[in-house]
């Protein structure tokens, strides 16, 4: 439908979403430095995928997700809990 192009309220709540996503995921960054979140809004670039394996998986990662469920199994003596 595309309601963003035609009505002025859903535009105005999709800017307002995205920044504050933004906002969540730069401080999601300084918390949890490594991750890349300040540049891949949580998106599974290969900086983050290679941080995953690295890094592990935080309380901020989405277990219901397969594949961050799958490295939480595989690596659970590197994931975070904080």
């Amino acid at each position: 439908m595309r309601g963003d192009s035609k009505i002025l309220s859903i535009a105005a709540a999709s800017i307002a979403a995205k920044v504050t996503r933004d906002r969540l995921m730069a401080a999601l960054a300084r918390d949890h430095p490594g991750y890349g979140w300040e540049r891949n809004a949580g998106y599974g670039t290969a900086e983050h995928r290679g941080a995953l394996e690295s890094l592990g998986v935080t309380i901020h990662h989405r277990r219901s997700f397969a594949p961050i469920r799958e490295i939480a199994r595989a690596h659970p003596n590197i994931s975070l809990t904080g």
